[in-house]
Protein backbone atom coordinates (compact mmCIF):
# COMPACT_ATOMS: atom_id res chain seq x y z
CA UNK A 1 0.00 0.00 0.00
CA UNK A 2 3.22 2.13 0.88
CA UNK A 3 4.62 1.94 -2.73
CA UNK A 4 1.14 2.74 -4.17
CA UNK A 5 1.21 6.27 -2.06
CA UNK A 6 4.46 7.05 -3.14
CA UNK A 7 3.65 5.92 -7.02
CA UNK A 8 0.65 8.53 -6.43
CA UNK A 9 2.86 11.23 -5.02
CA UNK A 10 5.85 10.73 -7.74
CA UNK A 11 3.77 10.74 -10.43
CA UNK A 12 3.20 13.77 -13.44
CA UNK A 13 -0.17 14.38 -12.43
CA UNK A 14 -1.03 16.55 -9.53
CA UNK A 15 -2.03 14.47 -6.49
CA UNK A 16 -5.16 15.90 -5.04
CA UNK A 17 -6.32 15.33 -1.13
CA UNK A 18 -8.64 16.29 1.39
CA UNK A 19 -8.97 16.38 4.86
CA UNK A 20 -11.69 14.94 7.02
CA UNK A 21 -12.10 15.12 11.13
CA UNK A 22 -13.61 12.06 12.98
CA UNK A 23 -17.51 13.69 13.71
CA UNK A 24 -18.69 12.65 17.36
CA UNK A 25 -21.79 11.08 16.32
CA UNK A 26 -22.89 8.50 14.25
CA UNK A 27 -24.91 10.97 12.77
CA UNK A 28 -21.96 13.47 11.82
CA UNK A 29 -20.37 10.16 11.09
CA UNK A 30 -22.82 9.22 7.89
CA UNK A 31 -22.96 12.97 7.01
CA UNK A 32 -19.00 12.98 6.64
CA UNK A 33 -19.15 9.93 4.41
CA UNK A 34 -22.65 11.30 2.14
CA UNK A 35 -19.79 14.47 1.69
CA UNK A 36 -16.90 11.89 0.89
CA UNK A 37 -19.13 10.01 -1.52
CA UNK A 38 -19.72 13.44 -3.19
CA UNK A 39 -15.97 14.41 -3.85
CA UNK A 40 -14.57 10.75 -4.52
CA UNK A 41 -15.74 11.31 -8.60
CA UNK A 42 -13.92 14.50 -9.08
CA UNK A 43 -9.94 13.90 -8.94
CA UNK A 44 -9.39 12.86 -5.20
CA UNK A 45 -6.44 10.66 -4.76
CA UNK A 46 -6.31 10.64 -1.41
CA UNK A 47 -7.85 11.38 1.88
CA UNK A 48 -6.48 12.50 5.41
CA UNK A 49 -8.39 11.86 8.70
CA UNK A 50 -6.97 13.68 11.81
CA UNK A 51 -6.72 12.43 15.52
CA UNK A 52 -7.69 14.45 18.67
CA UNK A 53 -5.61 15.68 21.59
CA UNK A 54 -4.47 12.28 23.50
CA UNK A 55 -6.22 10.41 21.62
CA UNK A 56 -9.53 11.43 21.68
CA UNK A 57 -11.06 10.20 18.52
CA UNK A 58 -8.75 7.40 18.21
CA UNK A 59 -11.48 4.85 17.50
CA UNK A 60 -13.97 6.65 15.17
CA UNK A 61 -10.09 7.87 13.20
CA UNK A 62 -9.74 4.21 12.64
CA UNK A 63 -13.95 3.62 11.99
CA UNK A 64 -14.14 6.75 9.31
CA UNK A 65 -10.49 6.07 7.79
CA UNK A 66 -12.09 2.57 7.19
CA UNK A 67 -15.33 4.15 5.64
CA UNK A 68 -13.10 6.28 3.57
CA UNK A 69 -11.18 2.90 1.86
CA UNK A 70 -14.81 1.25 1.37
CA UNK A 71 -15.28 4.83 -0.74
CA UNK A 72 -12.37 4.10 -2.88
CA UNK A 73 -9.99 6.75 -1.08
CA UNK A 74 -6.53 6.12 -0.35
CA UNK A 75 -6.38 6.80 3.54
CA UNK A 76 -3.47 8.97 5.56
CA UNK A 77 -4.53 8.33 9.22
CA UNK A 78 -2.89 11.47 11.13
CA UNK A 79 -1.19 10.07 14.75
CA UNK A 80 0.27 12.23 17.51
CA UNK A 81 2.64 11.93 20.59
CA UNK A 82 0.34 13.53 22.54
CA UNK A 83 -0.48 11.20 25.92
CA UNK A 84 0.54 8.42 24.70
CA UNK A 85 3.58 6.15 25.39
CA UNK A 86 5.33 4.15 23.18
CA UNK A 87 4.27 0.96 23.00
CA UNK A 88 0.68 2.55 22.50
CA UNK A 89 2.02 4.48 19.40
CA UNK A 90 3.38 1.15 17.89
CA UNK A 91 0.08 -0.59 18.97
CA UNK A 92 -1.52 2.11 16.77
CA UNK A 93 0.70 1.64 13.78
CA UNK A 94 -0.08 -2.22 13.67
CA UNK A 95 -3.71 -1.20 14.21
CA UNK A 96 -3.28 1.18 10.76
CA UNK A 97 -1.60 -1.14 9.05
CA UNK A 98 -4.01 -3.83 9.69
CA UNK A 99 -6.93 -1.50 8.33
CA UNK A 100 -5.14 -1.12 5.21
CA UNK A 101 -4.37 2.77 5.74
CA UNK A 102 -1.96 4.17 2.89
CA UNK A 103 0.07 6.03 5.50
CA UNK A 104 0.82 7.83 8.21
CA UNK A 105 1.07 11.65 8.92
CA UNK A 106 3.24 11.95 11.82
CA UNK A 107 2.69 14.74 14.43
CA UNK A 108 4.05 16.05 17.42
CA UNK A 109 0.21 17.61 18.34
CA UNK A 110 -0.77 19.96 19.98
CA UNK A 111 -1.58 20.18 23.97
CA UNK A 112 -5.19 18.88 25.15
CA UNK A 113 -7.15 22.00 25.41
CA UNK A 114 -6.34 23.73 28.61
CA UNK A 115 -2.82 22.52 28.89
CA UNK A 116 0.02 25.11 28.52
CA UNK A 117 2.69 23.87 26.53
CA UNK A 118 3.47 20.46 24.85
CA UNK A 119 4.17 17.47 27.70
CA UNK A 120 5.39 14.41 26.54
CA UNK A 121 4.23 11.20 28.19
CA UNK A 122 6.56 9.59 30.62
CA UNK A 123 6.92 6.37 28.58
CA UNK A 124 6.52 8.40 25.28
CA UNK A 125 8.23 10.33 22.54
CA UNK A 126 8.71 14.49 22.40
CA UNK A 127 9.35 15.20 18.84
CA UNK A 128 7.56 14.94 15.30
CA UNK A 129 10.64 13.44 14.10
CA UNK A 130 10.55 10.89 17.02
CA UNK A 131 7.48 9.37 15.59
CA UNK A 132 8.92 9.11 12.44
CA UNK A 133 11.35 6.88 13.53
CA UNK A 134 9.07 4.79 15.72
CA UNK A 135 6.88 3.88 12.33
CA UNK A 136 9.15 3.76 9.88
CA UNK A 137 10.95 0.67 12.77
CA UNK A 138 7.06 -0.59 13.23
CA UNK A 139 5.68 -0.82 9.74
CA UNK A 140 8.56 -0.62 7.52
CA UNK A 141 7.62 0.10 4.02
CA UNK A 142 3.98 -0.88 4.75
CA UNK A 143 3.54 2.55 5.04
CA UNK A 144 4.19 5.83 3.46
CA UNK A 145 5.02 8.48 6.52
CA UNK A 146 4.22 12.09 6.35
CA UNK A 147 4.95 15.26 8.14
CA UNK A 148 4.08 18.94 8.78
CA UNK A 149 5.31 21.85 6.96
CA UNK A 150 4.58 25.42 8.07
CA UNK A 151 5.13 28.00 5.22
CA UNK A 152 5.36 31.05 7.44
CA UNK A 153 7.21 28.66 10.64
CA UNK A 154 6.18 26.66 13.49
CA UNK A 155 4.57 28.19 15.95
CA UNK A 156 7.03 27.37 18.39
CA UNK A 157 10.26 27.59 16.56
CA UNK A 158 12.09 30.85 18.25
CA UNK A 159 13.54 31.99 15.04
CA UNK A 160 13.59 30.85 11.16
CA UNK A 161 16.86 28.77 11.21
CA UNK A 162 16.50 26.93 13.61
CA UNK A 163 12.44 26.36 12.11
CA UNK A 164 14.34 24.79 8.93
CA UNK A 165 17.11 22.81 10.37
CA UNK A 166 14.37 20.93 12.55
CA UNK A 167 11.86 20.77 9.61
CA UNK A 168 14.57 19.10 7.51
CA UNK A 169 15.91 17.19 10.87
CA UNK A 170 11.97 15.14 11.26
CA UNK A 171 11.84 14.92 7.07
CA UNK A 172 15.30 13.16 6.92
CA UNK A 173 14.45 10.82 9.69
CA UNK A 174 12.37 8.60 7.54
CA UNK A 175 9.54 10.43 6.01
CA UNK A 176 7.90 10.41 2.15
CA UNK A 177 6.12 13.52 2.15
CA UNK A 178 5.20 17.12 3.54
CA UNK A 179 2.21 18.49 4.02
CA UNK A 180 2.32 22.02 4.80
CA UNK A 181 0.15 24.03 7.33
CA UNK A 182 -2.89 26.36 5.30
CA UNK A 183 -1.36 29.61 3.75
CA UNK A 184 -2.81 32.06 1.63
CA UNK A 185 0.31 34.03 0.08
CA UNK A 186 2.00 31.43 -2.08
CA UNK A 187 5.36 32.82 -1.59
CA UNK A 188 5.47 31.19 1.67
CA UNK A 189 5.27 28.21 0.31
CA UNK A 190 7.67 29.17 -2.50
CA UNK A 191 10.17 29.96 0.16
CA UNK A 192 9.40 26.92 2.14
CA UNK A 193 10.64 24.86 -1.06
CA UNK A 194 13.23 26.49 -1.70
CA UNK A 195 15.06 26.41 1.81
CA UNK A 196 14.14 22.65 2.15
CA UNK A 197 15.74 22.01 -1.06
CA UNK A 198 18.99 24.07 -0.11
CA UNK A 199 18.57 21.63 3.24
CA UNK A 200 18.86 18.50 1.44
CA UNK A 201 14.96 18.04 1.61
CA UNK A 202 14.16 15.53 -1.71
CA UNK A 203 10.25 14.82 -1.17
CA UNK A 204 7.25 15.92 -2.25
CA UNK A 205 5.89 19.32 -0.33
CA UNK A 206 2.23 19.42 -0.82
CA UNK A 207 0.95 22.82 -0.09
CA UNK A 208 -2.27 23.16 1.93
CA UNK A 209 -4.87 25.43 0.90
CA UNK A 210 -8.23 26.16 2.77
CA UNK A 211 -11.22 27.33 0.36
CA UNK A 212 -12.46 29.91 2.84
CA UNK A 213 -16.37 30.32 3.21
CA UNK A 214 -16.16 33.14 5.32
CA UNK A 215 -14.45 36.09 7.58
CA UNK A 216 -15.33 34.61 10.65
CA UNK A 217 -14.05 30.83 9.49
CA UNK A 218 -10.62 32.43 8.38
CA UNK A 219 -10.52 34.24 11.45
CA UNK A 220 -10.46 31.05 13.57
CA UNK A 221 -8.59 29.15 11.45
CA UNK A 222 -5.70 31.74 11.82
CA UNK A 223 -5.60 32.22 15.04
CA UNK A 224 -5.20 28.55 15.68
CA UNK A 225 -2.83 28.04 13.14
CA UNK A 226 -0.80 31.14 13.34
CA UNK A 227 -1.49 31.66 9.38
CA UNK A 228 -1.34 35.28 8.43
CA UNK A 229 -4.28 36.72 6.35
CA UNK A 230 -3.27 38.80 3.28
CA UNK A 231 -5.12 42.64 3.52
CA UNK A 232 -6.26 41.92 0.24
CA UNK A 233 -8.09 38.78 1.02
CA UNK A 234 -9.56 40.67 3.84
CA UNK A 235 -10.83 43.26 2.50
CA UNK A 236 -12.73 41.53 0.00
CA UNK A 237 -14.25 39.53 2.60
CA UNK A 238 -15.14 42.37 5.08
CA UNK A 239 -16.67 44.02 1.02
CA UNK A 240 -18.97 41.32 1.31
CA UNK A 241 -20.88 42.52 4.23
CA UNK A 242 -22.83 39.91 5.79
CA UNK A 243 -23.45 37.71 2.28
CA UNK A 244 -22.25 34.32 2.85
CA UNK A 245 -22.63 33.51 -0.48
CA UNK A 246 -20.14 36.32 -1.42
CA UNK A 247 -17.92 35.59 1.21
CA UNK A 248 -18.01 31.92 -0.16
CA UNK A 249 -17.23 33.31 -3.99
CA UNK A 250 -14.22 35.41 -2.42
CA UNK A 251 -13.14 32.28 -0.71
CA UNK A 252 -13.01 30.07 -3.89
CA UNK A 253 -11.69 32.68 -6.22
CA UNK A 254 -8.85 33.38 -4.18
CA UNK A 255 -8.26 29.26 -3.88
CA UNK A 256 -8.80 28.60 -7.39
CA UNK A 257 -6.21 31.14 -8.26
CA UNK A 258 -3.72 29.75 -5.28
CA UNK A 259 -3.48 26.42 -6.60
CA UNK A 260 -3.38 27.24 -10.05
CA UNK A 261 -0.71 29.49 -9.77
CA UNK A 262 1.08 26.46 -7.11
CA UNK A 263 0.33 23.58 -9.69
CA UNK A 264 2.20 26.08 -12.09
CA UNK A 265 5.18 26.53 -10.19
CA UNK A 266 6.07 22.84 -9.87
CA UNK A 267 3.73 21.98 -6.66
CA UNK A 268 3.20 18.18 -6.86
CA UNK A 269 -0.39 18.43 -5.85
CA UNK A 270 -2.34 19.94 -3.17
CA UNK A 271 -4.09 19.14 -0.03
CA UNK A 272 -7.43 20.61 0.94
CA UNK A 273 -8.31 21.81 4.51
CA UNK A 274 -12.13 21.36 3.86
CA UNK A 275 -14.26 20.80 7.57
CA UNK A 276 -16.37 18.13 6.42
CA UNK A 277 -18.14 19.92 3.49
CA UNK A 278 -18.02 19.17 0.17
CA UNK A 279 -19.90 22.12 -1.82
CA UNK A 280 -16.91 24.26 -1.77
CA UNK A 281 -14.82 21.65 -2.46
CA UNK A 282 -16.62 20.24 -5.62
CA UNK A 283 -17.12 23.75 -6.96
CA UNK A 284 -13.45 24.28 -6.65
CA UNK A 285 -12.36 21.08 -8.19
CA UNK A 286 -14.90 21.77 -11.34
CA UNK A 287 -12.90 24.82 -11.58
CA UNK A 288 -9.74 23.33 -12.00
CA UNK A 289 -10.51 20.30 -13.83
CA UNK A 290 -12.26 23.23 -16.45
CA UNK A 291 -8.64 25.15 -16.76
CA UNK A 292 -7.37 21.25 -16.96
CA UNK A 293 -4.96 21.71 -14.19
CA UNK A 294 -5.96 18.40 -12.65
CA UNK A 295 -7.36 15.51 -14.06
CA UNK A 296 -9.60 12.47 -12.98
CA UNK A 297 -8.14 9.59 -10.48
Amino acid sequence: MSSNLLQRLRSPRPTVSVEFFPPKTAEGMSQMLVEAAKLRPLGIDLASITYGAGGTTRETTLTAGRDLRALGYGVIAHLTCVGHSRSELEGLVDQYVAAGFSGILALRGDPPKGAVGFTAHPQGLRYASELVELIRARAGQRLSVGVAGFPERHPDSPDAVSDLHWFAHKVKAGADFVTTQLFFDNADYVRLVADARAHGVTVPIIPGILPVRSLKQVHNFCSLSHAKIPQELESKLIECGENEAAQLAVGLNWAEKQIVDLLAAGAPGVHLYIVNRSDAAQELLVRLRGRGVIAPV
